[in-house]
Order: structure tokens, then sequence, then C-alpha cells
């Protein structure tokens, strides 16, 4: 009996242990403070408003979506715009033939060269020719620019075949004159543009000249000439250093069907020279036109850089033409223009504008003599058509008339 006792108080002192450890364990173990509880944001005052403004706001009426009607087989809906229309290219030209222009334009030539041909009959037409009437002659052949050494030759034939003739009617007087002024122009000279490249390339045709000499111009004329004559041509716009002048070519060339190749305005004329000749060979064109910069004959750096053009293109091949383009009114100082020129590149051939203007007719024998090349082309107004292959007879019948 007592050792039940005895149990029994040891286990209600074992239950009591155990009871006060778990007690204080709890007690030790710190409870998670609770939330934070939401801020309160107090929105800024409003601003004042004044008039309507300050009421309160106008409740809008809404509609949902299945109370939106929608437009039923008989409404009319709003057309959408028109497509803006595309600019048409503009129509390709079919220029006039070059056969026979000279003369076509023979009536505006002889306006402003009268002073030469009709100056020089009316002093062999004297009774009596002394050495005075002569020194007119002379006179009148040097202000029509002829030239020193070709005016003495020609004033010598005229002297000895005068004493010859004798008695002179003024139908010989022409004949004798034309005669005279044919020789001195010369007609043996091949006036033709060469046109006409190796079997796998297009021929090169380049045109120089100085500032103001209607060089662009030309050679959108030129392309023009070409054209008629039935050539396939490429424009090389290698005139960078002028403001629009590439884009004056291109609009020459977009009038005949021709393609222009231009580059960045400011770059390398250079460049622009070989990519026109390289299209050209691509495209299998028949002429290949290089309009260059113009230059002051005075200015080294720029005649050399003319050189570099002609050096660039000759890697496609040979030059087959380059025609310096000069102004006719400008006399005697085209010959220095002329002469500077030759030096850089070779001159094949000349192209005398502005030629139906105050310019004087011997300024073609001048310069061919100058630089023993022929004139091939002339300038005789503003018209597209206005360049003309030139022929001697034509230009000296409308020199001394009819």
């Amino acid at each position: 009996m007592e050792f039940v006792i005895l149990a029994v108080v040891i286990a209600l002192v074992a239950i009591g242990a155990i009871t006060g450890l778990v007690v204080t364990s709890r007690r030790k173990k710190r409870l998670p403070p609770p939330p934070p509880s939401a801020p309160t944001i107090t929105a800024p005052p409003a601003e004042p408003h004044v008039g309507e403004e300050a009421g309160p706001p106008a409740t809008e009426e809404r509609r949902t979506i299945e109370e939106v009607g929608l437009p039923g087989a008989g409404a009319t809906v709003a057309e959408a715009p028109a497509p803006v229309p595309v600019p048409e290219a503009p129509p390709v030209e079919v220029p006039a033939p070059t056969a026979g222009r000279l003369v076509r334009l023979r009536a505006r030539l002889s306006r402003s060269q009268n002073s030469l041909g009709k100056g020089l009959l009316t002093l062999l037409s004297r009774e009596h020719l002394d050495e005075d009437t002569w020194e007119e002659i002379e006179d009148t052949l040097l202000t029509a620019d002829v030239g020193v050494a070709p005016t003495q030759e020609l004033v010598e034939r005229l002297r000895e075949r005068v004493k010859v003739l004798g008695t002179r009617t003024p139908q010989e007087l022409r004949t004798l004159l034309r005669e005279e002024l044919l020789t001195l122009i010369g007609t043996e000279a091949d006036r033709s543009v060469k046109t006409d490249g190796g079997l796998e390339t297009p021929a090169v045709v380049m045109v120089v000249g100085v500032n103001g000499t209607g060089k662009t111009t030309t050679t959108g004329k030129l392309a023009r000439v070409l054209v008629a004559d039935g050539r396939s041509v490429v424009l090389g716009a290698a005139d960078t250093f002028r403001a629009a002048a590439a884009d004056q070519l291109q609009t020459w060339g977009d009038r005949v069907g021709a393609r222009t190749v231009r580059g960045p305005e400011s770059g390398d004329p250079a460049s622009v020279a070989f990519d026109a000749v390289k299209e050209g060979i691509a495209e299998g064109a028949d002429v290949v036109l290089i309009d260059t910069a113009g230059r002051l004959h005075t200015k080294a750096g720029l005649m050399d850089e003319l050189g570099k053009v002609k050096r660039v293109v000759e890697k496609h091949g040979p030059l087959d033409e380059v025609l310096l383009v000069l102004d006719a009114t400008t006399g005697q100082n085209g010959l220095v223009q002329a002469r500077v020129f030759s030096e850089v590149v070779d001159i094949t051939g000349i192209v005398l504008t502005k030629l139906d203007g105050t310019a004087k007719g011997g300024i073609v024998v001048a310069v061919q003599r100058e630089l023993g090349v022929p004139v091939k082309l002339v300038g005789l107004g503003e018209g597209a058509d206005d360049l003309a292959p030139f022929e001697p007879e034509a230009f000296v019948d409308a020199l001394i008339g009819d």
C-alpha cells in the first residue's frame, strides 16, 4: 500500500513539472507585430475655378456596346478619301532631225552677221579700190574677230582676184567673196561628232569650258541632237560644283528619255564620270555625254581636276571626243581660254554658243586657226533645238546674204 501511495505522489510531481515548463516556453515566444494600417492619402486642394467650372462636374451619359446601333443596309457610309494622284512622268519628246538644221536657222544667223558679209560686199563694190579701201576691208575683218594672220591672207587673195577679174558685177563679187571665205573657214575638215565607240563600249564625249558659256545647256541640247539621229544616250552630271547643275542636266535628259548619272553635290566629279561610263557600258548605250564643271582658265588647281576626270574616264577606254564650249560673244578672250584648255586636255572639236547675238562671225576662223581643230556645233538661240551641226556653206551664205 505504501508503494502505491509513493507512485501516485511521484506521478503528480512529474505532471506539475511538465506543466510548468510548457507555460514558461510559451511566455518566451514573442508574437509578430500586427500589420500597419494603410496610410490615409489626403488629396491636394483643388484649384479654384470660376464660372461654369466652379460647379460640380456634369455626369455624362454612358451606353454599353449593346445599346449602340450599327448602320443598316441602307445607311450611308462615309467614303474613304481618294488616293493622292501620282504625277505622271513627262512625255518623251521627239527632237527635230538635225539634217539641214543650220539652213533652217539661217535667217537668225544672218541678222547678227550682216556687219561682216554686207560690209565686205559694199567695200568691194566700189569702182576704185585704193589703199584706203583695202585698209577698211582689213578693219572690217579684224572687227569681226577674224584674227590678224587670217585677215592678211584673205586680203591678199582678194587683191589678186579683183585685179584679174577687172569689171565686177554684184553677183561676181558675191561669188568671189563666198569662195574666199569658204577657203578661209575650210570645207575639208571632219566636223561630225564622233559617236561610234568600240564593239562593246559606247562612245565617250566630254564637254569642257569656263563658267557662263552655256556648257550644261549645250550638253543637254547635244543629247537631243544625238537622239534625233537615232542614238541612245547616257548623261553624266560631273558638274558637282555648281548648284542645281545636275538637276538641270537631268531635266534635259528626261525630255528625250536619256538616263542621267549623278552624284552628291560638291562630290568628286571624276567618280561621277567614271560611274556614267560604267552605266553606259552596262546599258549598252551608244554615247555617254559627260558635263564637267565650269572652270576659270586661270586657276591651275581646277584645270588639274579636269585632267583627273579625263584620266579616270580613260580607265574604261579611249575618250572619243572632247568638245570645248566657247561663248562667241567673248571674241579674242575666247581664244585665250581655248589655248589654256588645249594644254590640259586634247580638244577635238569646238562648240560656239550665242552666235545669234552680238557675236562676230570671224571667231569661227580665229578659233580654228588657234587650236587647229574644227568648229563642229553652233548655238543659235535658247530653244531646245537651236544647236546645229556647223556647215561652212550655210554659214558663209548667211554671212554675205543673197
